[in-house]
């Protein structure tokens, strides 16, 4: 079980790198998406990966979960889910604004006519 959780940390990892590299504004904000959920599975898996144990030690009970990671990760998928909204909504007013997506654009230059001109005045 434990190489099944960690295969599935490292292709979420890979997968939410491959995104945040890409040269366009949603998929960089579906690879940040991805990474956070690969760090929530991670946080989660520190609490010892054991099937129908309790998560609060009980008289009598040898095998718990710990319930800190369990509140660390329910904790990190509400803030992210609002981080990606907000970061949605800018995103998605600087397209609306420039009709383009792609995250590496440069500045327009200006014209030598129009930067001498603007030099004499």
């Amino acid at each position: 079980m434990e190489f099944l959780v960690a295969s599935a940390i490292g292709v979420m990892t890979a997968g939410g790198l491959y995104l945040v590299l890409r040269l366009r504004t949603f998929p960089v904000i579906l690879g940040i998406s991805l990474l956070t959920y690969a760090v929530n599975v991670f946080l989660f898996a520190s609490g010892r990966l054991t099937v129908g144990a309790p998560p609060v030690l009980v008289d009598g009970v040898e095998t718990y979960t710990d319930p800190l990671p369990q509140a660390l990760v329910l904790t990190a998928i509400v803030i992210s889910f609002g981080m990606t909204a907000v970061v949605v909504m800018i995103a998605l007013g600087s397209f609306l604004g420039a009709d383009d997506d792609h995250v590496d654009d440069q500045p327009e230059e200006e014209d030598e006519g129009d930067a001498q001109a603007e030099g004499q005045q």
